[in-house]
């Protein structure tokens, strides 16, 4: 029996990436791998920790936290040290960390292999930041999901309002500084796969996008080992 497919999905804080692939592997019975949820885990911890910024404080602390992820009433929560953070992780102060330790050397050799056994049988939709470049490059259908900076900055703010009071412009400028730290970071930088599908989500909905996705998939040849 064919192998089910791993399908990435890349790009940018913001462009609408868990979303759509949560739904994509909702309509497609695959397991879906928020991968930022694992980094924003780690980061979680190392502030909780009190991580002094220091590259060998790093390592001693990569070496003892333990991320993974679970499965919680028929939906994956991600756990740091025995703790699920799910709901925690989702602060724009704990994005910016994982940003910025997500190229730490020490940070990805614990979380890629915790990345690539989720993989092993295939039927995965994983999105993230290097997902078709460097977790999977070998993934049979690839997606880099993009959006205007405005547009991301927007999501985001509604998202962020519900819990808390929130400015558009600086939620705009703490993206922009998170795309310059993802796209010139020595080690995985945020790259478009030259295989990608580009899909500019700036004024297209959720469905839309999905639909999309779906049509490149059956397109690709892999569709018809999967539940569509």
């Amino acid at each position: 029996m064919k192998k089910r497919p791993v399908i990435t999905i890349d790009g940018p804080a913001g462009a609408g990436k868990s979303t759509i692939s949560r739904i994509l592997a909702e309509r497609l019975s695959f397991i879906y791998l928020d991968t930022g949820a694992l980094y924003r885990a780690m980061a979680y911890r190392l502030n909780s920790e009190g991580w002094d910024g220091m590259e060998e404080s790093l390592i001693k602390l990569c070496r003892r936290i333990k991320v993974e992820m679970r499965k919680v009433t028929g939906h994956l929560h991600v756990f740091a040290d025995g703790e699920d953070v799910t709901q925690r992780i989702r602060t724009e102060e704990i994005g910016l960390l994982a940003s910025r330790v997500s190229a730490a050397p020490a940070v990805r050799e614990v979380l890629l292999s915790v990345q690539r056994a989720m993989a092993v049988e295939g039927g995965l939709v994983a999105e993230g930041r290097d997902m078709g470049s460097v977790v999977f490059p070998d993934a049979e259908v690839k997606f880099f999901l993009d959006a205007s900076a405005r547009e991301r900055a927007s999501r985001r703010y509604l998202e962020l309002t519900e819990r808390d009071a929130v400015c558009l412009q600086e939620i705009e400028d703490d993206l922009l500084r998170r795309d310059s730290q993802d796209r010139n970071r020595p080690i995985a930088p945020l790259i478009i796969p030259p295989d990608a599908v580009i899909i500019d989500s700036t004024d297209k909905t959720i469905s839309q996008v999905v639909g999309i996705m779906l049509s490149a998939i059956e397109n690709s040849g892999h569709l018809p080992a999967c539940k569509k």
